[in-house]
């Protein structure tokens, strides 16, 4: 087995160990609520990082551009209450009018 197979195989391994060991631990208790609550904004707070990172990352340095712009502006229209398909319309129209310019 080649080092790249032994790596895939040792990583599944360790996810199943790590997603077993919640259920495992807590053997049918509920949660605490802090730790519900906590758990509730992962989501969120992970989607936002993915977000940041994909708009204004390249090769380890900081990225502005169109995309940037179209995010700043759908960001912005959802601060207003805007619903969410004239947002997404808004940053769209936006990045392409800075890729215009």
């Amino acid at each position: 087995m080649t080092a790249v197979w032994t790596s895939i195989v040792v990583l599944a391994v360790a996810n199943f160990l790590i997603k077993a060991a919640g259920p495992v631990l807590l053997g049918g208790r509920e949660l605490p609520q802090p730790l519900l609550n906590v758990i509730a904004l992962l989501a969120p707070a992970i989607l936002a990082a993915l977000v940041v990172v994909g708009t204004f990352s390249e090769d380890s340095s900081l990225r502005i551009d169109a995309q940037a712009a179209g995010v700043a502006v759908s960001g912005a229209a959802f601060v207003f209450r805007v619903p969410m398909l004239p947002a997404i319309f808004l940053g769209a129209l936006s990045a392409a009018l800075v890729r215009a310019l």
